[in-house]
């Protein structure tokens, strides 16, 4: 098992911790990817977040207007467009 004693630091308005590398090899974390923080019986859990693509079905039933924006596609020219 691969551990470390570390402190938290002030990160802006947020804690932060540094992970070894020892530590994030031992756990496959790479810079840039998404985990999942939680806390369970007192304990702090980070678990890798497995990104699985979306097919454009799933996109599409996950698109809010009033969420993104409520823009509209013009079905006419609006400027100076040529259709």
């Amino acid at each position: 098992m691969t551990e470390a004693v570390l402190d938290i630091k002030q990160w802006g308005n947020n804690l932060g911790v540094r992970l070894p590398v020892a530590v994030a090899r031992a756990a496959h974390l790479h810079v840039d990817q998404r985990v999942r923080v939680a806390v369970k019986g007192g304990q702090v859990i980070i678990t890798p977040v497995t990104d699985v693509p979306l097919t454009l079905a799933q996109r599409l039933a996950n698109f809010d207007p009033v969420r993104h924006g409520g823009e509209v596609i013009a079905s006419q020219a609006v400027g100076v467009e040529r259709w």
